[in-house]
């Protein structure tokens, strides 16, 4: 009972100081906006952030090529010799693989 007494002492002596040390409690740790869950909201946004950079960035690349493809032939004859091995009557197509890429 003697240190019930002794907390209720300290609280009322200083009770503006137990007021602000529950309030950041509560704005701090506690609540449904808290100052905890704001750093983690911020994060995440900016990770959201760079990742639609780095869509955007391939978008406009992406789009760069399609359009390098349809407007040029050879572009195309190109990336359909390499990407999908195709090859014209006349010609013979030899694949080299690297021991690095089977690893």
């Amino acid at each position: 009972m003697r240190k019930l007494a002794e907390i209720w002492s300290f609280v009322c002596r200083h009770k503006y100081l137990v007021a602000c040390a529950v309030f950041i409690l509560i704005i701090g740790f506690l609540d449904e906006n808290s100052l905890v869950k704001r750093i983690a909201h911020r994060r995440e946004i900016h990770r959201l952030n760079t990742e639609i950079e780095h869509y955007r960035r391939q978008y406009e690349e992406d789009s760069r090529s399609l359009k390098e493809l349809t407007g040029n032939k050879e572009a195309l004859e190109k990336v359909a010799r390499e990407k999908y091995l195709m090859k014209q009557k006349n010609e013979d197509i030899f694949v080299f693989e690297s021991e690095m890429e089977e690893e």
